[in-house]
């Protein structure tokens, strides 16, 4: 109950504060998450687990849905749009009780992931890897490919010398 009540809280309460500090400090205090001090998780995130979320030097942007049950780990300079969902649980309909299950998502440095993108349990997108906006991702992701589509399919390659930071602290977000 009291788990329940942690997550309630930063979903409708914290994550509309419109303070980046605010919002790393419950993370860190009441959910034992790891996230970098230049982190930016922007208002409206939704989290469904309080453990099992790790992230780098990125940008979380608003109103994404973080299902973290099955772990989730976000390397540095990754920039995740608005309203995308990662998600780390469903249910295998093959089983005649649809059995849950979990997967682990990983999203290693320098991904750029589009609006309302979809990540599915399981996957691993690799290195300067970029999710189109409204791509369902269903498998790993090879390291600099494009992909877009449903489900997401590889449409180009990305440059190799990628060298930026994502630090967005702009105040109110």
């Amino acid at each position: 109950m009291k788990s329940r009540l942690i997550i309630y809280i930063y979903n409708f309460v914290v994550s509309w504060i419109p303070s980046h500090l605010v919002r790393r400090l419950y993370l860190r205090h009441f959910f034992g998450v790891t996230v970098d001090d230049k982190a930016s998780i922007l208002l409206g995130c939704q989290f469904s687990n309080r453990q099992d979320f790790e992230i780098g030097r990125s940008v979380i942007n608003q109103r994404c849905h973080i299902d973290n049950r099955g772990g989730i780990k976000i390397g540095n300079h990754v920039s995740i749009g608005p309203q995308v969902a990662i998600i780390t649980a469903d249910h295998d309909m093959s089983t005649s009780n649809i059995e849950g299950r979990v997967g682990p998502v990983i999203i290693e440095d320098y991904v750029f992931i589009g609006a309302r993108a979809l990540i599915l349990p399981g996957v691993i997108l690799k290195k300067g890897s970029v999710i189109a906006a409204g791509a369902v991702v269903v498998r790993d992701v090879e390291e600099f490919s494009i992909v877009a589509g449903v489900p997401a399919k590889t449409i180009g390659r990305r440059r190799r010398d990628l060298d930026y930071t994502t630090d967005y602290q702009a105040w109110l977000n």
